[in-house]
């Protein structure tokens, strides 16, 4: 398998289920600095489907080569079935898929490209190989907001399994963070911990509430009793409760 080569038939094949003219606003929804062809996810699964059984087959230095190929492209579609690649493969990965995937944030941009990243092929590996965390924590400082997003992100592996000590850990530096779309997705895993663990999530954003993004509290306590959310708002600012 010579993964150019397999790399222009997967091109080939995205590009031939295109919608004429594109769809720039799904692109102006989606964030993405890349074009978008249109493709519908049943029609990119097809793709996939479709050359599965030379995927299925390849070394990881041929996947970790292919993903390279196609993250070149110049379409939202190509990016993201390079990262679809390593999700999909994600047990077949090593340390020059992570070189890469890192190397990756530094040219995405929007919320698609890089919660797909995140939450996919960069949390799986995170989750397997711990030792990445301290690199992680290091994006969470990051000058730039979309790497500081993808440290989030990449915690949901183990947020799912209910292992929260290392995504309050990350998510406490990134909690007064000033973009929203970083704020957001602090939201956001916050109230997946509650999910799973709503006294000690609870907990977490008391601790934390004084001056705490607004976005965040409304995000983080979306399935959480009224009451609470009323509480976390008035101790933001110090408010007092009014008899």
């Amino acid at each position: 398998m010579e993964p150019e080569v397999l790399g222009r038939a997967i091109v080939r094949d995205l590009k031939s289920h295109a919608v004429p003219g594109g769809n720039p606003k799904l692109q102006a929804y989606l964030g993405s600095p890349y074009p978008v062809l249109g493709l519908t996810t049943p029609e990119i699964r097809r793709v996939m489907k479709k050359h599965h059984r030379v995927l299925g087959s390849v070394t990881t230095g041929q996947l970790n080569e292919l993903a390279r190929v196609l993250s070149k492209g110049q379409t939202y579609e190509e990016e993201s079935f390079a990262i679809s690649l390593f999700d999909h493969y994600s047990k077949r990965l090593d340390e020059k898929s992570w070189a890469l995937m890192n190397h990756w944030i530094d040219q995405f941009s929007g919320w698609a490209l890089c919660d797909t990243l995140g939450s996919g092929p960069i949390s799986s590996m995170l989750y397997a190989n711990q030792n990445h965390f301290d690199e992680v924590q290091d994006w969470s400082r990051s000058d730039n907001m979309w790497r500081r997003r993808i440290s989030a992100y990449s915690l949901s592996s183990f947020v799912f399994a209910g292992e929260l000590e290392k995504p309050f850990a990350l998510l406490k530096g990134l909690l007064y963070d000033e973009e929203f779309w970083v704020q957001r997705a602090v939201g956001t895993w916050l109230r997946e911990c509650w999910k799973k663990d709503g006294k000690r999530t609870e907990a977490f954003l008391l601790r934390h509430v004084k001056g705490l993004p607004r976005v965040v509290i409304t995000v983080a306590t979306e399935r959480a009793p009224k009451g609470f959310r009323e509480e976390l708002r008035r101790r933001r600012t110090g408010q007092q409760k009014q008899e």
